[in-house]
């Protein structure tokens, strides 16, 4: 009985062995080859997620800013000796660039009236004051959004103007109940695309044509940017104080390249997944007043 149940008890045969080990490879090359694919699909996923959000950014900077060209009455600065950092108007048109004149950032706010014909005002503080250090790229302000002058000189709070005040300007209404006069620096802003180290970076000068030029990564994998301007009734325009709407295209790049990107049936290798977005910017303030 014994010898019997020894006989039945038999193992796996080299074939069967053979067999299970081959389905089993099957099986494994299959789940790997499942898993490289969701993996790589997630991996492209996640830049032309990132690559999106780098387009949007690059758009919605520059639109908040372009809006905003001319904002503060520059037309006073700008007619100065060499306008503001070397330009003269509020937007200098190229087709891969563009410079933006205007009060973008409030510094402080107006801490007692100001009224026509004075050259000096208050601010709220001196760190406030110390702004406008009087140097040639951080003289430029504009009072309430109304006017525009330089700063001539600094002593604490106070100001000291190189032209006499056009405006009143009051701190408290007719009640006493106190007003609020905001304080704008005035720059010039330059963006464009360039080079950092083989990634394409969208920029953003601060006083660009000076010594003191500060230069911001906006976006990263931006490949291009085109500008294009238009007049009041549409029309392309290259002349500055025409120009009423300015068309932005961003095209942006993922981060590396794929390696199975198809086009017209052919596989592409080391090719960059791209995105391009456009939109129209209308000018809100008038140009050279």
């Amino acid at each position: 009985m014994i010898g019997y149940r020894l006989k039945r008890c038999k193992g796996l045969t080299l074939i069967e062995l053979l067999v299970a080990m081959a389905i089993s490879a099957v099986l494994t090359a299959a789940l790997y080859r499942t898993f490289i694919g969701q993996h790589k699909t997630y991996a492209v996923q996640e830049q032309i997620v990132d690559m999106q959000q780098n387009a949007r950014v690059a758009i919605s900077r520059m639109m908040r800013e372009i809006r905003m060209a001319g904002f503060g009455n520059v037309g006073d600065v700008l007619d100065l000796p060499g306008g503001v950092n070397g330009f003269t108007n509020v937007i200098t048109p190229n087709d891969n660039s563009i410079t933006i004149v205007g009060g973008f950032r409030q510094i402080s706010t107006l801490a007692a009236d100001a009224a026509v014909g004075q050259n000096k005002i208050t601010l709220a503080n001196a760190k406030d004051a110390s702004e406008f250090d009087g140097a040639t790229h951080h003289r430029y302000i504009s009072i309430g959004g109304l006017e525009s002058n330089t700063v001539q000189s600094i002593t604490g709070t106070d100001l000291t103007l190189e032209k006499p005040l056009k405006l009143d300007h009051k701190t408290t209404d007719r009640e006493g109940k106190p007003l609020i006069v905001p304080i704008f620096k005035i720059h010039a802003i330059r963006y464009g695309v360039r080079d950092d180290d083989g990634v394409p970076v969208l920029f953003r000068d601060l006083y660009p044509n000076t010594v003191s030029t500060q230069r911001d990564t906006v976006a990263e994998n931006i490949e291009s940017v085109r500008f294009e301007y238009f007049d009041a009734i549409g029309n392309p325009t290259a002349i500055p104080a025409n120009i009423r709407m300015v068309k932005v295209t961003v095209t942006a790049r993922t981060r590396m390249p794929d390696i199975e990107i198809r086009k017209e049936g052919k596989l592409l290798k080391e090719e960059y997944r791209r995105r391009t977005i456009i939109s129209n910017i209308l000018v809100r303030n008038n140009l050279n007043p």
